[in-house]
């Protein structure tokens, strides 16, 4: 129904609205720490009446497991319990849905913030009983490991006051982290492309992709995210180094070139993250106008060492989400190579296709205009490819019309051929095959082109075939002078009738199409023999 519009259907944008939405829909959820987990000022305020030590965060930059004091168990409607199998039995069921969350004495997780999802992985106790921890929240210094006790071993469960072993999914983390470091590249590479205007006004830094929004009075053209991914992908290349310092609020203000979130409040001291110089260098000349030439941010999340360990950068997508708001998808190392290499094979297919003959060429671009559009590929790749393919669209145009007036003049020409030998031999009719598919203007021209030189003396019918559409089309065409004798329409349904359709018209000219194209030849021989038992 689409197509009939001339509209596209973009499966890949609705795939990736539909993504979109259950982000949101699990951030709804993970915002109160979990379903049924509310980690507020009730429970925050729980914590600090009971003299719960805040906890200690600092080993969420390393990689190694972290050993740790359970301190408290949140539940649902925020009631603390003693232990796991408590949360179990205080909801009346096996465990199964029962969300806990655990505040440590000490952890690695990172805790959602600064757009970086929570860290997941699982709390061991000493006696073996593992909890799978899904999401990680932070909320007045205290740290909230959130689970479902059914996680929990059959063997076990854990209690308060119980000494476990804290483990990071450093897998999914190392997904994470380059998605970060290039949030803050695409940051810096934006306003090296579009220039100081542009402000973060957002970001969601997942496993698989991360989201930037950006302040912008309309699109980025194609050009513009060529060179914005150019500069995100020289970093790749050239490796600058990665660095973080916690410093005096008023001093890391005062760093040249740097990138904050307008409207947020930061701590004192702040945490600076800068590739490029490194953050020692750029306190020791603060106003000096290379530090441009870095990216630098407060910033407390989770980061690589070198942009090289980033492996690859492919900006998927770029569009507009509210009045002066624009976002960028993007992505890094296995999964931008994976996009990048896609890109690449999609514009060799592309060119394939433009070897072919002109004829050809047309079918094999369909299913590559469909390919494009749900391609994961680099955006300035995917334009490019559009672009191609919108040139090999309109050479095939061109090729058909040149085609078409070809086809006319010859089709026009055996016509005259045709009728003139048919008056030579005497006869008041002629009936012929056109090779002009079922271009009706061309078969009317020709019988114009024979009813011009021969006027009175000749009837005409003809049959022209388009056997990759299945359509045969006969048109007839009578003097008025023997149009009571002979009609049109009555002549082209002689032939329509073989063809499988119906025709219709004046009784000097009618035309009609059918489904038979194996059947022309019995077309014209039914034609012949009508107009013959009629003139």
């Amino acid at each position: 129904m689409a197509e009939e519009h001339g509209l596209r259907v973009d499966a890949a944008g609705f795939e990736q609205a539909m993504q979109e939405a259950r982000e949101k829909s699990r951030a709804a959820g993970k915002k109160s720490g979990g379903v049924g987990l509310r980690f507020e000022a009730e429970a925050t305020g729980w914590l600090q009446n009971h003299v719960v030590p805040l906890t200690d965060d600092s080993s969420k930059f390393n990689i190694a497991d972290v050993s740790a004091k359970v301190l408290a168990i949140l539940t649902p409607g925020s009631a603390f319990v003693e232990s796991t199998a408590a949360a179990v039995e205080a909801a009346g069921s096996s465990g199964e849905g029962v969300p806990v969350g655990l505040v440590l004495d000490a952890t690695s997780f990172y805790a959602e913030s600064g757009g970086q999802v929570g860290d997941t992985g699982s709390i061991v106790g000493s006696s073996g009983t593992s909890l799978e921890v899904t999401d990680c929240q932070i909320a007045a210094g205290y740290v909230l490991h959130v689970a479902d006790a059914a996680s929990c071993s059959s063997s076990g469960h854990i209690a308060v006051g119980d000494s476990v072993t804290v483990r990071v999914d450093y897998t999914r983390r190392g997904q994470i982290v380059p998605n970060h470091t290039f949030t803050h590249v695409l940051n810096f590479a934006l306003r090296e492309v579009l220039g100081d205007h542009i402000d973060q006004k957002g970001s969601i830094v997942l496993p698989d992709k991360l989201r930037f929004d950006f302040s912008n009075n309309g699109p980025v053209d194609s050009a513009q995210l060529a060179r914005v991914e150019a500069i995100c992908r020289d970093w790749v290349t050239t490796g600058r180094p990665v660095s973080s310092k916690e410093v005096p609020l008023a001093q890391a203000k005062a760093i040249k070139g740097l990138r904050a979130v307008f409207g947020e409040v930061y701590p004192d001291p702040v945490r600076v993250v800068a590739i490029g110089k490194s953050v020692e260098q750029l306190l020791a000349a603060p106003e000096a106008d290379d530090n441009m030439a870095s990216s630098v941010e407060f910033c407390g999340g989770t980061h690589l060492t070198n942009t090289a360990e980033g492996g690859a950068f492919a900006l998927l997508s770029e569009e507009g989400i509210a009045k002066g708001v624009r976002r960028i998808l993007a992505v890094t190392a296995a999964d931008a190579s994976a996009a990048i290499a896609q890109g690449e094979v999609l514009a060799q297919q592309v060119e394939d296709a433009a070897a072919l003959p002109d004829a050809e060429l047309e079918k094999a671009l369909v299913p590559l205009k469909g390919a494009v559009d749900t391609a994961v590929c680099p955006a300035a790749a995917k334009a490019a490819i559009r672009d191609r393919i919108a040139a090999l669209t309109k050479r095939c145009l061109e090729a058909a019309k040149a085609a078409a007036s070809a086809n006319k003049e010859a089709a026009a020409a055996a016509a005259l051929a045709a009728a003139d030998a048919a008056v030579e031999a005497g006869k008041a009719f002629v009936v012929l095959q056109l090779q002009v598919g079922t271009d009706s203007k061309a078969v009317s021209d020709a019988w114009s082109a024979v009813e011009k030189r021969h006027g009175a003396k000749l009837a005409g019918l003809f049959v022209s075939v388009d056997a990759d559409k299945g359509r045969a089309l006969a048109y007839a065409g009578v003097p008025a002078a023997v149009s009571s004798k002979l009609k049109a329409g009555e002549w082209v349904n002689s032939a329509l009738a073989l063809l499988g359709g119906k025709g219709g018209g004046k009784p000097t000219a009618a035309q009609g199409q059918g489904p038979n194209v194996d059947k022309a030849a019995d077309a014209l021989a039914a034609a012949e023999q009508f107009a013959a038992m009629k003139l």
